[in-house]
């Protein structure tokens, strides 16, 4: 008898179509000193088609130490290692089983040295000097070498964990309570995540922790030295909850954590439910980065709920979340500010077709993961910002924010606790449009071309039209100095030009002389004379600054690029500036000397891309 219901998942070893995990129970004891979590985790399963013989589970870098079903042992075998998929899990039934045969199998096994979703912080790395840290990073496909099970977003599972650590620890789910545990100055951890979630969304970080409430159902969590800091930096949390809830659905997590990570965390964030980690380059001073906390609470919804069915649908978590952030900034700050974010989405989004270059097919929308790519080499802004401008490009066709925030709504109670390709969506946004507005809109759908849109590669077919009322500054002063690279007289420029700036129309205005030709030194100087462009602490202009600089070959910069490439980890802006390096004049080898002089300090995702960027060998 065939399975109709195929899972396909090209990155993923496990045998999906035939058997699913429904919760996961782990139990693990955290060692600083080993660098090393081990335990064991319990996954209950349920077959999908007749004459199951045997389990493949995702590993990577895992020391399976035994298997066990009921108690009784099994035979299990660990697969020669793919490059980017790690090792296949076999697990030998002692028996074949029929559909629908509920199964208990635990595996016993510690993460080891090579682990790829785990790092571990010595002291020194820390704020506070005193303490080791560890945080994991599971997203795209690391939950497998955290511990040996489905490691593919078409799986939603609950999970509840028990976890003995010296430090004290959180997760991705709620603290359902504490035990102190042999009497040796360890505690136990008890936690539950009563909604389903895909295994990329398992996260763990122990460490010296402090926290601070902000809101009725958040709490910021960070080393007790930035507490403070940070429990002002978010304290408008809950707005942004509350509007997302107004757009969408019920808030369905209880609660909503915020973890600020040491600096060498790779992301501006990650989505983890109830615990969303954040970077500490958003410590600005002035709020002028918390914006990325409206991304992650988007994903509330739309990824954490509605989730891709595998990696090649990113899109359909990224491009959506942008969407509903973007939405959210309107709500709270005006329709100029979405168009505005939106602008500045699409220079990342012409940058990142630019590295891979037009044709590549990284730039599709919807790639092809099937020849086994390993996601994270095809990770940029591409879902993000391409998804955000086929999903505007819609709201425009169909008529409106009118038209288009009901069906919003409607795509979150359709697919919520799902998991669901890009023609599932597509489907349901044409059954939508027909019910509610009937063929007239249906018509107008049809005018997307759809194909290039989904599978073509390079930029968005369509020119989006973004609102440029306050960018338009931002152009007209770049302007000017591009067109001053000819002149000595320099006097018609001021630090009066920038003083009414927002810190987002200096960046539009930074990124908008890079699409230039490098501007002579000279030049450079003045503008940093007069608007004290180096001292800048909002990472985001800091990095547009040092760009437009190392662009130049301005060798006065390199100094505090290396400061600034050192003393954070955030991929957005360590890979490009790495790159921006190795390629200016002189620059080649300090790159690569000051990669390889701080490669422990970054997140394994970032070293590994890192190296590549700058043509070394790992």
């Amino acid at each position: 008898m065939a399975n109709s219901n195929k899972v396909i998942d090209p990155s993923s070893l496990a045998n999906l179509s035939e058997v699913v995990t429904k919760h996961l129970h782990f139990d693990w004891t955290i060692s600083f000193t080993e660098k090393k979590i081990h335990g064991h985790v319990t996954l209950d399963m349920v077959t999908l088609v007749p004459r199951v013989a045997q389990i493949v589970l995702d590993s990577s870098y895992l020391d399976i130490k035994g298997v066990q079903l009921n108690g009784q042992p099994l035979e299990y075998t660990v697969a020669d290692r793919h490059p980017s998929l790690g090792s296949a899990l076999t697990i030998t039934l002692p028996e074949t089983v029929e559909e629908g045969t509920k199964l208990q199998v635990k595996i016993e096994y510690s993460t080891t040295e090579k682990c790829t979703a785990v790092q571990y912080l010595e002291p020194e790395q820390t704020v506070g000097k005193k303490h080791p840290y560890l945080f994991s990073q599971c997203q795209a496909i690391h939950a497998r070498a955290l511990a040996p099970l489905q490691d593919s977003p078409s799986v939603k599972v609950t999970y509840s964990a028990s976890v003995t650590s010296p430090l004290p620890v959180v997760m991705s789910a709620l603290l359902s309570g504490t035990s102190e545990d042999n009497n040796d100055g360890t505690k136990t951890y008890h936690f539950k995540q009563n909604t389903t979630i895909p295994s990329y969304l398992i996260a763990i970080a122990a460490g010296n922790l402090a926290g601070r409430e902000i809101g009725p159902r958040s709490t910021v969590w960070c080393e007790p030295e930035v507490v403070e800091q940070a429990a002002w930096e978010f304290e408008d949390t809950e707005k942004f909850i509350a509007t997302g809830e107004s757009l969408l659905t019920p808030y369905e997590w209880g609660r909503y954590d915020l973890l600020v990570l040491p600096p060498s965390f790779p992301y501006g964030g990650m989505e983890n439910p109830c615990l969303t980690f954040v970077t500490p380059t958003l410590l600005a001073g002035d709020k002028s980065a918390v914006d990325v906390v409206a991304h992650e609470i988007a994903h509330s919804w739309m990824g954490n709920l509605v989730t891709t069915s595998n990696w090649e649908h990113f899109w359909l978590n990224e491009g959506w979340t942008v969407f509903i952030e973007r939405k959210i900034a309107s709500r709270l700050h005006g329709e100029p500010e979405r168009q505005f974010s939106a602008i500045i989405g699409w220079k990342a989004l012409k940058e990142s077709v630019e590295l891979f270059g037009e044709n590549s097919p990284a730039t599709v929308l919807k790639p092809d993961l099937s020849s086994g790519i390993d996601p994270d080499d095809y990770f940029s802004s591409i879902p993000y910002e391409k998804g955000f401008n086929l999903l505007y490009h819609i709201e425009k066709t169909v008529g409106g924010p009118q038209v288009f925030e009901p069906y919003m709504k409607a795509h979150v109670e359709r697919f919520a606790n799902k998991s669901i390709t890009t023609d599932q969506w597509l489907a349901h946004l044409h059954e939508y449009m027909e019910k509610h507005h009937g063929q007239e809109v249906v018509d107008k759908l049809k005018q997307i071309d759809w194909d290039r849109w989904i599978s073509g590669p390079g930029m968005p077919p369509v020119d989006p039209k973004f609102d440029t009322s306050l960018a338009d500054a931002c152009y007209n002063l770049a302007a000017r100095w591009d067109q001053a690279r000819q002149s000595d007289d320099l006097s018609g420029f001021s630090s009066k030009d920038v003083e009414s700036f927002t810190s987002t129309q200096k960046i539009v205005f930074l990124e908008r002389l890079t699409d230039c030709e490098p501007l002579p030194h000279h030049l450079l100087e003045k503008m940093d004379q007069l608007y004290e462009m180096t001292p800048i602490r909002n990472a985001d202009i800091r990095f547009r600054w040092q760009q437009l600089c190392v662009m130049a070959s301005y060798e006065k910069i390199y100094p505090h690029v290396v400061e600034f490439i050192t003393e954070q980890g955030r991929m957005k802006f360590v890979r490009p500036l790495y790159r921006y390096l190795y390629n200016a004049k002189n620059g080649a080898s300090l790159a690569q000397e000051t990669f390889l002089k701080h490669k422990n300090f970054y997140h394994p995702i970032a070293a590994t891309l890192i190296a590549k960027d700058i043509n070394l060998k790992q």
